[in-house]
This record gives structure tokens, sequence and C-alpha cells, in this order.
């Protein structure tokens, strides 16, 4: 029996109107709810109901087969540079190598670089006491400087495989995953200023600094010299890891990565090339980058010691691989129903730009959820199918889910609190303009960027 579009759209709207439903208002966990999202859509959609089960699983499987080794390595590694404290190593150096008064630059360097391994949570967790530090020896108000950082953190999360947000979306995309990256680097700059800007402009609305029991904030003591928070870390220098090693673990995969993109890009596949190639896999190159954790960063640490703290990485990873892998699954039963074809064939009429249905979708998602990792899934896996039908380029509307995904943080957003309960800030108010605001700024900026470079390519 020859199905509808009609009944085709019904099924993608009602599994996403349940999934909506699911996360926000009910105890059912996104996995689960993005599970029967899929199967509301399949069924709904004219699919045979044993056909629908089968394309889950296929979906599943399809989609973590691409992402879920490096997801798991990735979170091992972000685990060493926290315990064995690399992450400290490099918030010190950036922020010695920019200068004095340019601190708010400095910690937003410092997430920029420090996010792309690591959970933006944890994240901001280990380097808030650097924030605190530097707030009481420069008298730079602890809000400007908690904001640059967390904007940092944010942007590189949110656009930059391999967090598992963007490398999940790359994957349903079917884009590259070294182009991934590069592009989420080049929209994160224009990004990171707007936020940094706005970062100092709240942190002189919003005055505070540690006092000295650590436990509240007064007004700064602006005796405090530069020269002062050169000593805080130099005196921490010899507990901390070298700036070389810590940035191996980071660096090494990616160069192997852009290296791999580069030789494909130029058909240099044999040989030594193929060498190269192979290195440069993204779960070759992560693999690389663990070993190179292990033994360059965790080398005080004992042989149980060192798999522990591995371990407890890959436990924080278990829950997103299966997000990740229920959101391929949802795509999957999305394309097989001919939902996909139909909004196709129905949108490419639209004056709206194809280029805006990911960020669009990501945003509504995130707005109603608050997991951005899911929203961006979500996103990537109702586009795709679509936007594979239309002249898009995919990258592009990979990064467009990606973007969508930083919109107006707030009280369903764990970071949101994280952020504010760090800064010191109760207030409603203050903690939307601390958080809420600068993420739809960094959101707002995404989407002019987004559209200037669609223009372009």
């Amino acid at each position: 029996m020859e199905v509808s579009g009609a009944q085709m759209v019904a099924g993608l709207v009602l599994g996403v109107i349940a999934l909506i439903f699911l996360v926000l208002k009910t105890k059912v966990h996104a996995f689960l709810a993005l599970l029967i999202a899929a199967s509301i859509a399949g069924l709904v959609g004219g699919m045979e109901p044993g056909k629908v089960a089968d394309t889950i699983s296929a979906g599943f499987g399809s989609t973590l087969a691409s992402i879920g080794i490096v997801i798991g390595l990735g979170v091992m590694i972000g685990r060493i540079l926290e315990v064995s404290g690399a992450a400290e190593t490099l918030a010190y150096s950036l922020i010695k190598a920019v200068g004095r008064k340019k601190e708010e630059w400095a910690m937003a360097i410092a997430g920029y670089v420090v996010s792309i391994p690591i959970f933006v949570d944890s994240a901001f967790v280990i380097l808030n006491p650097l924030v605190k530090a530097l707030s009481k020896k420069t008298g730079k108000s602890v809000v400007s400087l908690g904001v640059a950082l967390a904007v940092g953190l944010v942007i590189t999360h949110s656009l930059v495989p391999p967090t598992p947000g963007p490398l999940g979306v790359a994957g349903i995309f079917g884009v590259d995953i070294g182009l991934m990256i590069g592009l989420g680097l080049l929209f994160a700059i224009p990004t990171m200023i707007a936020g940094v800007l706005y970062a100092k402009w709240i942190g002189k609305r919003i005055y505070q600094v540690p006092d000295d029991s650590e436990l509240g904030f007064t007004r700064p003591n602006k005796q405090a010299a530069y020269q002062e928070f050169i000593e805080l870390a130099s005196a921490r220098e010899h507990d901390l890891p070298s700036l070389g090693r810590s940035l191996l673990p980071i660096v090494l995969p990616i160069l192997l990565i852009f290296l791999n993109t580069t030789l494909a890009a130029l058909e240099l596949t044999s040989g030594f090339y193929g060498v190269l190639i192979f290195l440069g896999k993204p779960i070759i190159a992560v693999s690389i980058g663990l070993i190179v954790a292990i033994y360059a960063l965790a080398g005080n640490l004992s042989r149980s010691e060192s798999l522990d703290r591995m371990e407890e990485g890959i436990q924080t990873a278990g829950i997103i691989l299966l997000v990740t892998g229920a959101g391929g699954a949802l795509g999957n039963v999305l394309r097989e129903s001919g939902a996909g074809n139909y909004i196709a064939e129905s949108i490419a009429g639209l004056a709206l730009p194809a280029i805006l249905i990911p960020f669009f979708v990501a945003t509504i998602v995130r707005l109603v959820q608050g997991s951005g990792t899911v929203a961006m899934i979500t996103a990537a896996s109702i586009s795709a199918p679509i936007l594979s039908q239309l002249d898009v380029n995919m990258a592009l509307a990979a990064q467009a889910a990606a973007m969508g995904s930083m919109v107006f943080s707030y009280f369903n957003d764990s970071l949101f609190w994280v952020v504010n309960r760090m800064l010191g800030i109760r207030d409603v108010k203050e903690q939307i303009m601390v958080w809420s605001v600068p993420t739809t700024i960094c959101w707002f900026v995404g989407l002019v960027s987004l559209l200037v470079a669609n223009m372009i390519f």
C-alpha cells in the first residue's frame, strides 16, 4: 500500500512531539524517548512494524560504528588531563602568554582549547579555582573572568569534535571529522569575541571578587598586581606537568586527523601516504593521543590508579553513547519511512534557506529540554534525511545543528547552575544576565556567521 506524504509528515510530527513531551514532562530518559519517537515516526509514517524495529537497530549500530570508539577514547584522555593537572597547566600558560589586562581573553582561549577534549561542566569546575585566584590577585571581576572562561568552553564544546555532540552530528551528516573540526574552530572565533566583549561588560555591572574566606564575595583588592599572579603560577609550576606534555595529547590527534583530511582531499592515498592516512583516522589518532596521555601525563599514577581514572571517564560516556546511537536510529527511521524525501521536495520550494532547518530544529529542542548534545543530535537526525535531497553544503548544515544548540541556557541546563553557583550569583535576574544572555549572543553571532558562510560556499 502506497503511503501518502501527509502520513509521512504526521509520523515525523508526532514523533517529535512525543520526544519533546517525554523529555520535558516525564521521567523518561532522552535515550528511551528517542527510541519511542523513532517507533512512533515509523509506525505512524506507514512502515511495517517489524521493519521499524530493524531500522532502529540498524541506525543505532551504524551511528556508533562511526563515532562510538572515538567518544570512549576521548573521555579517557579528558579524565587523564583532569587528574594530572594538565588542564591547569594549559590555563596558566595561556594567561601568562596573553599578558596583563587581557585576562578575559586568556580565560576564553583557555576554555577554547581545554573544552575540546574535556566535558564542559567538569572543565569549568576544574578551572574555576584559577578564575577566583586570578580575580583576587588582579582585581578583575570574578564574573567577567568566569563568563569569559565559560563562553570559551561552551563554544568549542558545541562546535568542535571530538566532543560527543558535534562528533555525533558529523557522523549523522556524513561529514569528514577533520573538516568538522576546522569549521568549528573557525566559526568559534567571532562567537568567542562577542562572548568576551559581553563578559567584560557584565563584569563591570556585577563587580565582585572572592573574599578571604573563599566562601563569599566582596569588593576587589586593587592593590594586587599582575606580578603576583606570575608568582602564583610559578608556585604551582613544579606540581604540574609541563606545557609541552599537557598539549601533546590534544594537539597530536588533531594534527593527525587534519593530515588525514588533507591527504584524502589531495587523493594521496598510496604508499607512505596510506600509512599517514591510517594514522589520521579518528579512532587511530585518538588512540595515539590516549597512549601519549597515559605515558606523558599519568606517569606518577600506579597501573591500577590509571585504569581506575580511565574507567571513570568511560562511565560518563555511557549515556552519551546511548543518546547518540538513539539519535542515529531516529534519523534512520525518518530516512526509511520516506518522510525525509517528501519534506525535502516541499522545502525545496520555500524561501527559507535550507541551511537554517537544522539550526532552528536544534534551537527549539534545546529550549524545551536543555541539553545541547541532545538538541544537536536530534536536529541532525531529523534534518539530515531532508537535506541529503537538496543542494546543501552538509558540513555547514552540521555546524548549523551545533550552533542552534547554544541558545539561551537556563534552568533546565546543568551548566547554567554550575556557572552561576561557582561565581556566587544567586539572584535570578543576574543569573540570566550571567549565563542565559551570553549563550544567546553566541547563538546569534553563530547564525550570522553561518548565513555569511552559506552565501560564500
